[in-house]
């Protein structure tokens, strides 16, 4: 005896009933657990790491930090977030984090902590030394110009005021405005060879 699709569906349902039948069923319902975010402030923000600027739902409770989520009604996201966006939970509390700054002399084989002061004073002498050891104030570049029709070739002395010793990767933890004043900074320091993170 073959039995259509609809057939079986009508026995499965009979079938089910017929199971249920006398059954009370009100001790098994399931009771519904507390949420973990029931008393917690719910705050919105923008994700820190690259310039798309997805949106995020932060739960806070006593002041910490126990949930973060994507924002649905957000235009740009709209709930989605990446594997670093995602894991921003970390960013604030995290063990195994580094909040000091750490360093391991040439030749060294361990890292130890050093001071805030000492490691900016540290960039900074090394930024200078490098700047002033490649800084081009000027350099000779092939220009065309027309002379009585003709195309005519002739190098000049161009003020460039660039280092080629240096090159900056920008951190995708930066927002538009701090990358701006970044590179303000790096163009005034001479860089040419700028990169940011998130185009990479």
């Amino acid at each position: 005896m073959a039995v259509s699709r609809r057939d079986f569906f009508k026995l499965s349902g009979s079938g089910l009933a017929a199971a249920t039948l006398g059954f009370n069923l009100a001790p098994v319902e399931a009771k519904a657990e507390d949420l973990a975010i029931r008393y917690a402030k719910e705050s919105t923000t923008i994700c820190p790491y690259c310039s798309v600027g997805c949106g995020m739902i932060v739960h806070t409770l006593g002041g910490n930090v126990i949930n973060v989520e994507g924002d649905p009604d957000h235009p740009i996201s709209e709930g989605a977030l990446c594997p670093k966006g995602s894991s921003v939970f970390q960013l604030r509390d995290n063990k195994a984090r580094v909040t000091t700054p750490m360093y391991r002399a040439p030749g060294a084989s361990e890292w130890k902590e050093v001071s805030w002061e000492w490691a900016l004073d540290e960039i900074a002498l090394k930024v200078k030394k490098t700047r002033d050891a490649s800084f081009m104030p000027t350099s000779k570049i092939k220009i065309k110009e027309k002379m009585g029709g003709v195309d005519v070739e002739k190098e000049i002395e161009a003020v460039v005021n660039r280092t080629m010793g240096m090159a900056s990767v920008g951190s995708a933890a930066l927002d538009n405005e701090e990358c701006y004043l970044y590179q303000k900074f790096l163009r005034g320091l001479g860089l040419v060879y700028i990169e940011h993170q998130a185009r990479i």
